[in-house]
Formats: C-alpha cells, sequence, structure tokens
C-alpha cells in the first residue's frame, strides 16, 4: 500500500464527515434564522417600531440564509474534492454563484433600509438584528 493509498483511505471518510456536518450546520442556520426571524418580527409587530416590518423581516431572514449558504457551499467544494465529476462541479458552481448574488444584493438591501432607517428615525435602536452575527 502506498503512501497515497493511505492518506486516500484516511480522506475519504473525513471529508464524508466533514460534509455531513457543513450540511447539518446549513439546515440547522435555516432553522434557527426562521425562529429568531419569527421571533423578532412578533415582537417589532407589538411594538410597531419599524416603519416597514415585512421588508426587516425578509432582510433578516435573508442573512441567515446567506449563511446557510456559506455552509453548504463548504459542504460541496469538500465533496467535490473527493469525487470531482462534471455534475458536481456544476453543483459547486450554481451554489457559488447563488450565494455570491444573495449576499452582493442583500447587502445592498440592508445597507439601504438601514439608511432609510436612520433617516426616519435618528437615535432609535432597530427592532431585531438584520444578521446572523449581531
Amino acid at each position: 500500500m502506498t503512501m497515497a493509498d493511505l492518506v486516500e483511505q484516511l480522506l475519504v471518510p473525513l471529508a464524508t464527515a466533514t460534509r455531513l456536518l457543513l450540511e447539518c450546520l446549513s439546515v440547522l442556520t435555516v432553522l434557527a434564522g426562521l425562529l429568531a426571524t419569527a421571533g423578532g418580527a412578533l415582537a417589532s409587530f407589538n411594538r410597531r417600531l419599524p416603519r416597514r416590518p415585512f421588508n426587516r423581516v425578509r432582510l433578516s431572514f435573508g442573512s441567515w440564509l446567506a449563511l446557510a449558504l456559506e455552509f453548504q457551499l463548504g459542504a460541496d467544494i469538500v465533496f467535490t474534492t473527493i469525487s470531482p465529476s462534471g455534475q458536481h462541479l456544476v453543483q459547486l458552481g450554481v451554489v457559488a454563484v447563488i450565494r455570491t448574488f444573495l449576499n452582493v444584493f442583500l447587502a445592498k438591501e440592508i445597507s439601504a433600509e438601514e439608511a432609510l432607517e436612520r433617516q426616519s428615525a435618528p437615535g432609535q435602536s432597530r427592532a431585531f438584528p438584520t444578521t446572523a452575527g449581531e
């Protein structure tokens, strides 16, 4: 058995486990985003603080989806390293493009929404965070 065979025998199960972990994190991130966004939406609707609550809810959940796509992209990268077929490369490319477009447009919308909120209500805090890390 060569050193390359030994490394491959160790790498494949490690990559498979890593992929599964990243996919689980992706699903859990969507679930956490759903719960956080729903809770924040209910709180903001009860307080009636934001002027455009549906837009805030959409942007908040979009941020969570962007994070979930990061995990999914990582899972696809790991899987493609151990099984680099044409189908897997296409899948990786599609996820990367979706993630990139979502992040670009989401960042623009969040900036525009925050600027609108600053203009309409200076000094007032946000009803709930717009990104997963806040």
